[in-house]
């Protein structure tokens, strides 16, 4: 049996241009054993990557401890990031995966993705900090750094509810210490519940950086009216990042729950409301990009609870009509959050809009 790919494409209207996709890849069947589905998933990764230039993947697996390292062993040599996250897709099987390719001169545009970056140290806090330390010394020897070029990160925690305090440490103290602080600017980021195959690494974490840019060309994202500043409540990450390049602009909208601009959560245990409020708090932060649900390219809903999903899956089928996500298992990082959602949207470059 085959995969299901799932694609959105940009390309600028003249036909000119690098196209970008962004392509979900599912099983069609739940029940069936590992093996036939990896087999088929990756095999439709690999027809992908025959014809375009895959930049990045990311499979969410529904048991990372026994289902990686068989994954890890097929994509061998890919030559391109491979992220692996415990993140069960909620369609009842066992993997999908998240895949960005890109085909023809990027012109401008140069990101550069890093994935499954994790460390040795004990504590969610040491690791957090030690990732990133890593992750500059890594991007030092591209001519790149964390404060100046790093545009996403993408934190997965494992056991969310304990360890996600150590993260928030780690990561500040961290930020302190490069001169990302309220004053200047953070980094756009989802930090959330996800699993790697060995029980010890508490954090793993995904990122893309910009080669190249004009810091004039990036926009920071706050929607004030709708959310709060994340300082406030003392987190450090930006809810959005718009990148301005020649042809295009790239809108990475950080994981968004059901917030308020006095950052309380609202609909407390109502997870339809909370998903309506959750896109009304998206749709904010794209506009001051001047884009909107229209232009997201990619999206992953993440549930706390398994039984929520057909309530969710109705909310976003309504508002966001042939959407393209991935809905996995992921509790946020407060436990009165019931859903939260990320996405990237891209349309036609646009001026910086100034607050």
């Amino acid at each position: 049996m085959e995969a299901i790919v799932q694609r959105k494409e940009f390309r600028p209207k003249d036909g000119k241009g690098m196209k970008e996709c962004h392509s979900f890849i599912r099983f069609p069947q739940a029940g069936a054993p590992y093996g036939e589905q990896m087999a088929a998933v990756v095999s439709a990764l690999e027809e992908i990557s025959s014809s375009v230039q895959v930049r990045f993947v990311r499979f969410f697996l529904s048991d990372a401890a026994n289902q990686q390292p068989a994954l890890e062993q097929a994509m061998s040599g890919c030559g391109h990031p491979v992220s692996y996250i415990q993140q069960p897709p909620l369609d009842g099987t066992k993997l999908a995966a998240w895949v960005y390719s890109t085909d023809g001169d990027a012109g401008t545009m140069d990101l550069v993705w890093d994935a499954c970056m994790t460390s040795p140290a004990e504590g969610s806090e040491a690791q957090m900090s030690g990732i990133f330390s890593d992750y500059d010394a890594r991007l030092r020897e591209r001519g790149l750094t964390v404060a100046d070029d790093c545009l996403r990160t993408w934190i997965f925690v494992h056991d969310v509810d304990v360890n996600y305090g150590g993260v928030v440490k780690g990561r500040r103290d961290y930020f302190n210490g490069i001169g990302l602080l309220p004053d200047t600017h953070f980094i756009a980021s989802t930090g959330i519940e996800g699993r790697h195959a060995e029980p010890l690494k508490f954090v793993t974490m995904d990122a893309v950086a910009a080669r190249g840019l004009d810091p004039q060309r990036i926009q920071y994202l706050h929607a004030k009216d709708h959310l709060s500043p994340t300082a406030d409540y003392g987190v450090t990450f930006e809810r959005g990042t718009a990148v301005h390049f020649d042809d295009r602009t790239h809108a990475y909208i950080s994981g968004t729950a059901s917030i308020d601009s006095k950052g309380q959560v609202l609909h407390v245990g109502d997870v339809r409301k909370q998903a309506l409020r959750m896109l009304e708090n998206i749709e904010a932060l794209l506009a001051e990009a001047s884009a909107g649900l229209g232009d997201i390219v990619m999206a992953v809903v993440y549930l706390r609870d398994t039984a929520d999903y057909l309530a969710v899956r109705s909310v976003i089928d309504e508002k966001c009509p042939g959407l393209n996500a991935e809905f996995v298992l992921a509790p946020v990082c407060r436990p009165a959050w019931l859903v939260e959602m990320e996405c990237i949207a891209i349309r036609l470059s646009v001026p910086i809009l100034q607050e």
